[in-house]
């Protein structure tokens, strides 16, 4: 049995006492795998934003426990929580929330040298990072200076500098266009299953649902509903089982984005193509495809899937 990242058990948040007290969270539980990426939707005041602070041992629950990696982050004290949230936890907010008078390298750094790592080796993780999410040339930029988009990647490596195990993200597209809000998820989903870490995303971004593993609408501080997704095995896409086409092999079903997308796969188990195969392998092993944006993934012809190639080097370089 894979062991839990994160274990939410049956928490409540109260705040106030009495006839005037209010319950934000009623009773949640929620298990997240390593690598798995889990969507929270639902309404403003449903209880989002308070449940994924106690999930970042923000804030403590009024009853049920909270666990990562197996052990109880809500039972600890107060004073061993900021070290817990700086090694363990990376923080993706909506206003980036970036320091204005440091660079993009150094916003980044700050936070490994927090951890304990020396400046120097801080500054070379740093720069690795950011020219591993195409920021290669805006290292010594002002926030200021950046587009929506660089600077919610240089949050992305900011999450990422000490290595944590859990990725927290309140509101990540709210300050972005439809388009590089959608790039930036699937770059987050591409990082999470490349290196199993696991992340949890609250938004009312109805645009990034595909880039979920499941997808669970919380409202009136409880979960009212699950999706279940599941992954194309020809394009990489997620997609919602209950509203996807399918097809059934020896007993198992694949679910697809597509009419194209299962004519393909099924064409590829005809002819023995090694594509199917590749794309069977998981999400770690296609991070190109990971990245081209939900348009391409739903057009099959080969002309529109090299304009998607085009378009994902322009992005990886911008």
């Amino acid at each position: 049995m894979t062991a839990l990242t994160l274990d939410v058990r049956d928490v409540t948040k109260r705040f106030g006492d009495g006839e005037t007290g209010v319950f934000a969270v009623r009773g949640v539980s929620l298990a997240v795998e390593p690598g798995e990426v889990v969507l929270i939707m639902g309404p403003s005041g449903s209880g989002k934003t308070t449940l994924l602070s106690m999930m970042g041992a923000l804030l403590k629950p009024t009853a049920g426990s909270i666990h990562l990696d197996g052990s109880e982050i809500s039972a600890l004290s107060e004073g061993r929580l900021p070290d817990i949230r700086l090694r363990q936890f990376g923080f993706i907010f909506q206003d980036f929330n970036l320091l204005s008078a440091l660079s993009v390298l150094e916003n980044v750094a700050i936070v490994a040298e927090l951890a304990g790592l020396n400046g120097r080796a801080a500054r070379d993780k740093a720069t690795a990072l950011l020219r591993g999410l195409g920021l290669a040339e805006r290292l010594d930029f002002l926030p200021e200076k950046l587009s929506g988009g660089e600077k919610q990647r240089v949050a992305i490596a900011r999450a990422l500098i000490n290595d944590p195990t859990l990725i927290l993200a309140d509101e990540p597209t709210a300050n972005l266009d439809s388009k590089i809000g959608h790039e930036i998820m699937r770059l987050l989903r591409t990082i999470a299953k490349d290196q199993g870490r696991s992340v949890v995303i609250v938004s009312h971004d109805q645009r990034i649902r595909d880039i979920a593993d499941r997808v669970l609408w919380l409202e009136d501080g409880a979960f009212k509903d699950i999706v279940t997704m599941a992954t194309d095995p020809v394009c990489g896409m997620a997609v919602e089982r209950e509203r996807a086409v399918s097809a059934v092999r020896d007993g198992e079903t694949f679910f697809f984005c597509s009419r194209g997308c299962r004519e393909e796969y099924l064409g590829g188990l005809r002819s023995g193509s090694a594509r199917i195969g590749r794309g069977l392998a998981g999400w770690s092993r296609l991070p190109a495809v990971v990245l081209r944006s939900a348009q391409a993934r739903m057009t099959t012809s080969t002309d529109s899937a090299s304009r998607s190639r085009s378009r994902l080097g322009r992005f990886r370089n911008s």
